[in-house]
């Protein structure tokens, strides 16, 4: 994990290629994308987790892996025709939904990040991904 400055840069596994830079949103939770996330407005909505009340437009979602359904890939895909989705995501161990999700919707997928980036990088963050060279990178504080 080199740093420089507030810059700290994690590896991974690029599964989906593209680049974002944008504020992050960071949970040591999984989350559900049937269920948990309100497919109207990208708010998560899942009772008792960290993020609930939070929208995932526009960010860096950062995260340990999916859980639920499978259907899950299909609200990623709806949520990302309507503008709702996340940016880009980050995961340690990417699922078969969340993959799918993003292959689909042509959201950037990082897999395999250290269980270090939860704590590394906190919600608000600026980050970069970049998961055509596999590298996810917190800019600013």
């Amino acid at each position: 994990m080199p740093r420089g400055g507030n810059e700290v840069i994690f590896r991974g596994k690029g599964l989906v290629k593209g680049y974002f830079r944008g504020e992050a949103l960071v949970t040591s939770m999984p989350i559900s994308f049937l269920g948990g996330v309100d497919p109207l407005t990208g708010m998560i909505v899942e009772r008792g987790h960290e993020l609930r009340g939070k929208v995932l437009a526009d960010r860096v979602l950062i995260l340990p892996h999916g859980k639920g359904s499978t259907v899950g890939s299909y609200v990623i895909y709806s949520l990302a025709k309507r503008g709702l989705a996340p940016r880009a995501i980050a995961t340690l161990r990417a699922d078969v939904m969340i993959l799918t999700g993003c292959v689909i919707s042509g959201i950037p997928l990082l897999d395999g990040i250290p269980i270090e980036t939860l704590s590394a990088i906190r919600s608000g963050d600026v980050v970069e991904i970049d998961a055509s060279r596999g590298i996810l990178r917190r800019t600013s504080r």
